[in-house]
């Protein structure tokens, strides 16, 4: 199972994808002499004894993508409710739902940047 976790992490990505970190972000990565690619150190045991903590990080990775794709899809929100404000024509039941959308939009896109900041701090913290 680690081995297949490490292939996974064979070249070393940079986030590109709209800078999508990788499920590895908070997790060791060194890169070995013999094959010249990146190896993930992911380990479930310690000293004979389960140790959770490299699950924790790599939860927190995925809470961390999760949250980046919430604000993308809030970002998309507000152009959507641009589009309705500018299609409205000056209906007032168009012009008020789309201001709708797009308050709802912004309060939404600022509390994953929030969230996302907050686990960003505590993954950066842990390792």
């Amino acid at each position: 199972m680690i081995q297949l976790l490490q292939n996974f992490a064979a070249a070393c990505p940079s986030p590109g994808f709209f800078d999508l970190p990788t499920w590895y972000r908070y997790l060791p990565v060194d890169k070995s002499s013999v094959t010249g690619k990146c190896e993930v150190q992911f380990n479930l045991m310690e000293g004979g004894k389960f140790n959770g903590s490299d699950i924790l990080l790599v939860g927190l990775s995925v809470i961390d993508i999760l949250l980046r794709i919430a604000a993308l899809v809030a970002v998309g929100f507000v152009i959507y409710g641009g589009i309705r404000y500018i299609t409205s024509q000056g209906s007032p039941d168009g012009t008020k739902g789309a201001q709708n959308t797009i308050i709802n939009a912004v309060a939404g896109l600022a509390i994953t940047m929030v969230a996302a900041a907050f686990v960003a701090f505590i993954g950066n913290t842990i390792t």
